[in-house]
């Protein structure tokens, strides 16, 4: 239960919320009860009494009011008994009331159950927003080694899927787990107070039956844990579907996939068949077993109503039968929460794997914020591995200087590193081994934040979102004026196809910038790093993709952007980065040669062989 108690903690902001459900859950019940208490004496008064039987009562005097159950029944039995003895109300005058008593209990036990749902909304929905945010927030900062062993789809379905389960099979349940044991708890104080020879068969039973109805939650929390898992295993598959259609199609590979979507969907919902099976036998299990429990009630009882010391009467025994099988409801009802909190904590798990998942690349205490770039990045015996061992290395001992102002080439074969090295610079990730620092901080000692307002990035695929070409080139900044992005816009070539869009600016580009090409797409990313305006600069691959009239566009552009900065360039084309000022080539996670173009083809070593295969190409 330690997961379902750290659900509850998140109901803490909405406490006030949650003690006004509870405060009209008790008049609810107490309501409820006091309605069926009616039963007794409307039989007792009404039918099973004489006139002696009245006299002797009215003769007795009114009993003294004092604040207990025997003195508070005392005194209801006398007021009515005055109304019956009186000659102008009777009988059918306090039969009226009593009616009127019932109906205007259960109008208040209705409407005080109405202001408890009322108030448990706010509270089940905050819940799962909180839940939500949480979920978003962490999934933006767990770094993206994280993501290499997880699947996106299963992390959707955790942050839908399992959310929208814990409101439906937790915070639903919320309610039950306080207000029909509250019930429950109620009731059987009654049926001891009227009966407590026949309460004890009731204490005797239902734990036998709660024992058998656990069970058999812990296997329904099982078989959730698996349904989860599986529906995960589904949207990955659908979210692999739609980014590959193109190439499903042009493979003529739609039966093996439709063939794989198909078995995993069969398992699933062999999995969900059995999962609602074991739900659904709850509510039926439950009511067979509370009703065996008030056959056995309903015996011992008329034992002792027809024995010889009658030592419970037959209103008090109707009454007792009624108060039991209206206990019968919250019974199945807390069943049915029991269930369902099983599948919801289930769900939890999931959510608390994402939630409790380690950080390490976080601002360390007392972290200080960078001013400005100075003087130079530093890589200092720098080695990374993306897994223990050493065959995990992809980086060893790399040792690199970048001046101020200068741009420097990372080129190699693909694997060899170069990718790597450029994302430990913006804390993407943290080297294994060694330090990198700028103007000789190294970078854990600097926040995040600061950091990154430093580092301008253009990777290969452009990363774009379903939004406008405003806010895709002012993507994370505050304030920006329309001017500014115009400007950007210029800088890197953009403005020309922009001005011929629809709407402009306020053009969507549709998902991933899908309404535009290739070129374009790059070009708006050109755009959204120019406005930037950081020291420094990551190009990563920013032309391989292009054809050759996008390239030059796209490579004026980066002209541009890279004017005055501090550069790292990754490039396959080594035709793009012959002026650098110095290139680095990488092979197999090490510095194999390193100078400018012209030392690189004089050495004739591997630069030169990568250069002259590219000549020939």
């Amino acid at each position: 239960m330690k997961t379902y108690f750290r659900i509850i903690r998140l109901v803490k902001p909405y406490l006030g919320l949650a003690l006004l459900n509870a405060l009209f859950n008790i008049l609810s019940v107490i309501f409820n009860l006091f309605s069926l208490t009616m039963v007794a004496p409307f039989l007792d008064l009404l039918f099973l009494k004489t006139d002696k039987d009245y006299a002797e009562r009215i003769a007795k005097g009114a009993p003294e009011l004092a604040l207990s159950v025997d003195s508070l029944v005392d005194n209801f039995y006398f007021y009515f008994t005055s109304v019956i003895v009186d000659p102008e109300k009777g009988k059918m005058y306090a039969l009226s009331m009593i009616c009127v008593l019932v109906v205007v209990m259960f109008f208040f036990k209705n409407l005080t159950r109405y202001f408890a749902m009322f108030f448990l909304a706010p509270v089940r929905n905050g819940v799962v927003k909180d839940l939500r945010n949480g979920m978003h927030k962490k999934i933006m900062d767990l770094p993206l080694s994280y993501y290499s062993d997880e699947r996106k789809g299963d992390i959707i379905s955790r942050m839908t899927t399992d959310a929208q389960e814990i409101e439906w099979s937790v915070m639903s349940s919320l309610e039950a787990t306080f207000r029909e044991p509250l019930t429950i708890l109620l009731f059987l104080f009654t049926m001891i107070f009227i009966s407590p020879q026949l309460t004890l068969f009731v204490f005797i039973l239902l734990p036998l039956t709660a024992i058998l109805i656990s069970r058999i939650g812990k296997s329904l929390k099982r078989t959730s844990v698996k349904s989860k898992e599986r529906l995960g295993v589904l949207l990955s598959i659908i979210e692999e579907t739609l980014s590959g259609l193109r190439i499903i199609k042009a493979f003529n590979a739609e039966k093996p996939v439709q063939n794989k979507f198909e078995t995993l969907n069969d398992k699933y919902t062999v999995t969900m068949n059995r999962m609602y099976r074991k739900t659904d036998l709850a509510s039926p299990l439950s009511e067979f077993l509370g009703a065996c429990v008030l056959v056995v009630v309903m015996y011992f009882g008329g034992q002792l109503v027809l024995g010889a010391d009658e030592s419970l009467s037959a209103a008090m025994f109707i009454t007792y039968i009624a108060i039991f099988s209206q206990m019968i409801p919250p019974a199945k009802a807390f069943t049915n929460a029991f269930y369902n909190i099983q599948k919801g904590i289930a769900s939890a798990d999931r959510i608390n794997k994402i939630l409790d998942a380690p950080n390490d690349i976080t601002d360390k205490p007392g972290a200080i914020t960078a001013a400005g770039f100075g003087d130079r990045v530093s890589y200092e015996n720098v080695s990374f591995g993306y897994r223990k061992g050493e065959e995990g290395y992809v980086l060893r001992n790399i040792n690199l200087t970048i001046p101020k102002g200068k741009t420097i080439a990372l080129v190699g074969q693909s694997g060899s590193g170069k990718t790597t090295l450029a994302d430990m610079l913006p804390r993407f990730y943290d080297p294994t081994e060694g330090v990198i620092k700028i103007d000789g901080v190294p970078l854990p000692d600097l926040s995040l934040a600061s950091l990154r307002n430093l580092i301008g990035v253009v990777s290969q695929e452009s990363i774009l979102f379903n939004d406008t070409v405003l806010n895709n080139i002012a993507f994370g900044m505050d304030n920006v004026s329309l001017q500014d992005v115009e400007t950007a816009a210029r800088i890197a070539n953009a403005h020309e196809f922009i001005a011929q869009m629809p709407d402009q600016y306020l053009s969507n580009i549709g998902d991933r910038g899908s309404k535009l090409s290739g070129g374009q797409r790059q070009r708006l990313s050109i755009a959204r790093a120019v406005l930037k305006n950081p020291p420094i600069l990551i190009l990563d691959e920013a032309t391989s993709a292009l054809d050759t009239e996008s390239e030059r566009l796209v490579q004026d552009a980066l002209q541009n952007l890279m004017a005055n900065r501090t550069t790292l360039v990754i490039a396959h084309r080594l035709s793009t980065i012959q002026h650098a000022d110095e290139i680095i080539v990488m092979n197999k996670g090490v510095i194999e040669e390193r100078g400018t173009h012209n030392e690189l083809i004089n050495n004739k070593g591997l630069y030169k062989k990568l250069f002259d295969l590219q000549s020939f190409a």
